[in-house]
């Protein structure tokens, strides 16, 4: 069934923020080495891109759930232009710090805006495979983004490809603007709702999923902070990095458009489980791969398991959430996300200096394993209800 068109005219609007986001990660990671930066300095850069939505995410979701999504997406699309157009007409490592706050902060706020969405429009019946769908606009964005930066890179500048990533920023304004987004009614958010962000932590089943969904989620991150700097060591070009990142995004699409037929066969926490450990695997063995082709083969098997996660987690957790709540619901699991993509990359970065990159793939597989237990009983437990 094709999405409706509100739903779509959504996805289309996070689709082209997130292909700017997507095109200058890659790209200030290429360019920051193109400066001789040092892998913590790398971290740091990728790192920024987080700080922000992590200290605000919680509160870009309360003022959601109350005012709506339209003037808070577009603000976010403006900061994403803006922290593209910086690097874009300015040259040199310093710029890129600012530029990274502003393009990370804006993308979060659409981000959580999206998410949102989707739940709130949708039923327990289509909620899942309506998650699904705007995953599979990610997907398509996360794949042209690293290529068309790479391919921009290689045959132009990393200062035109800031310019082009803006100029998407700047669509998804016109589009959240004048499209189908400002006619879609969110419920508003009821009185007795308010409370502290910390009562919905004391959840269990809530804390449950937002820790796999942070694992997960860290799975994904980390890997297009680590990809790049071990490719780069390796010898290959900036396109040959790019297709690497587009095989891992064109698995991602391809799980998730089977994700309909998977939700018929398995509960979420199955897949959920079943995602960690292939995700695990994966990185165990990516330091063994030194030819573009293997890496790809990992990559693709590293983007089923994580493309599989984010629309079962969401699905989860709309469905957990308090009623009026699931904005903050979903601030937080930003939050949370952003927090692990903050320290996460400041971590490997300093890792990766001192220890070499096998030592940062390695603890991240210790650390994706741990969240196998959680899911796996979380299965047990459903098909004993």
């Amino acid at each position: 069934m094709f999405p409706p068109a509100p739903l779509l005219h959504l996805i289309l609007v996070s689709l082209t923020a997130h292909l700017a986001l997507a095109g200058s990660r890659i790209t200030t990671s290429l360019y920051a080495l193109s400066l001789h930066a040092s892998e913590f300095t790398v971290g740091i850069l990728i790192s920024l891109f987080s700080l922000f939505p992590m200290l605000f995410a919680v509160f870009a979701g309360r003022i959601i759930d109350r005012s709506g999504i339209v003037r808070p997406m577009m603000a976010g699309c403006v900061a994403i232009a803006a922290g593209c157009a910086l690097p874009g007409m300015m040259t040199g490592l310093p710029i890129l710090y600012l530029a990274t706050i502003l393009i990370g902060t804006g993308f979060m706020v659409i981000q959580v805006a999206a998410q949102h969405t989707v739940g709130a429009m949708s039923d327990d019946e289509n909620r899942a495979t309506n998650y699904s769908w705007l995953a599979l606009g990610f997907s398509i964005s996360g794949f042209f983004g690293p290529v068309l930066a790479g391919l921009i890179i290689d045959h132009a500048a990393h200062r035109i490809g800031y310019l082009v990533f803006g100029g998407f920023a700047l669509a998804a304004l016109a589009l959240t603007a004048l499209g189908r987004v400002s006619r879609i009614r969110m419920p508003q958010q009821r009185e007795d709702a308010a409370g502290n962000a910390f009562d919905l932590l004391r959840d269990r089943d809530m804390r449950n999923i937002y820790l796999v969904g942070t694992l997960l989620s860290s799975a994904w991150d980390l890997f297009t902070f680590v990809l790049p700097i071990h490719a780069t060591h390796s010898g290959f070009s900036a396109s040959t990095i790019g297709l690497i990142l587009g095989c891992f995004s064109s698995a991602t699409f391809l799980v998730r458009l089977a994700m309909p037929w998977i939700s018929r066969h398995a509960t979420e926490w199955q897949v959920l489980a079943f995602a960690l450990v292939l995700a695990a695997l994966c990185y165990a063995v990516f330091p063994f791969m030194r030819q573009p082709l293997s890496m790809m083969v990992v990559a693709a098997i590293l983007g089923l398991a994580v493309g599989s996660s984010q629309p079962n987690m969401l699905a989860l957790l709309h469905h957990a959430a308090p009623p009026g709540r699931a904005g903050e619901a979903v601030g937080i699991r930003v939050t949370i996300g952003n927090a692990c993509q903050v320290f996460l990359p400041l971590a490997f970065g300093g890792a990766g200096a001192a220890l070499g990159l096998t030592a940062v793939f390695w603890g991240m597989t210790a650390m994706i394993g741990a969240g196998v237990p959680v899911a796996w009983r979380k299965t047990a437990l459903a098909k004993t209800e």
